[in-house]
């Protein structure tokens, strides 16, 4: 599981909190924001809202998804998919797109079209969840 720390949407101060509530990973806060009860909980321990809590979520799914790992979070950041929703809003081809061109810009090889595939069909199976 991804470190806390790798989450672009959690400010210091949160994240800080985060790290006091023993939330180290993205794993961890998955668990521990699961209900919406849960996410109102942990809003509430850290000074945050729930969208804050959401955002975050929504990113954390993205970062555990399969063969993610720093440099795909550098290709989805440059390609403007910041969370699972951004990723869940397009097609297939769209997403091979962006992920092409924002590698490309980044000088990096792009994800092959086999880890494409499998991230665009977990993202589809988690969204039913």
């Amino acid at each position: 599981m991804p470190p806390i720390d790798q989450l672009q949407r959690v400010t210091l101060i949160h994240l800080e909190r985060l790290q006091r509530q023993g939330i180290f990973t993205t794993g961890l806060l998955l668990e521990v924001s699961e209900t919406r009860t849960r996410r109102q909980y942990l809003a509430d321990q850290l000074d945050a809202t729930t969208n804050d809590v959401n955002e975050w979520r929504d990113e954390a799914l993205l970062l555990n998804l399969a063969s993610f790992g720093e440099i795909e979070q550098q290709i989805f950041t440059q390609a403007r998919i910041m969370g699972l929703e951004d990723l869940i809003q397009l097609d297939r081809d769209s997403l091979a797109d962006r992920l092409a061109r924002a590698a490309r810009d980044l000088g990096v090889q792009p994800p092959p079209d086999r880890v494409i595939d499998g991230w665009h069909e977990q993202a589809r199976t988690l969204e039913e969840e």
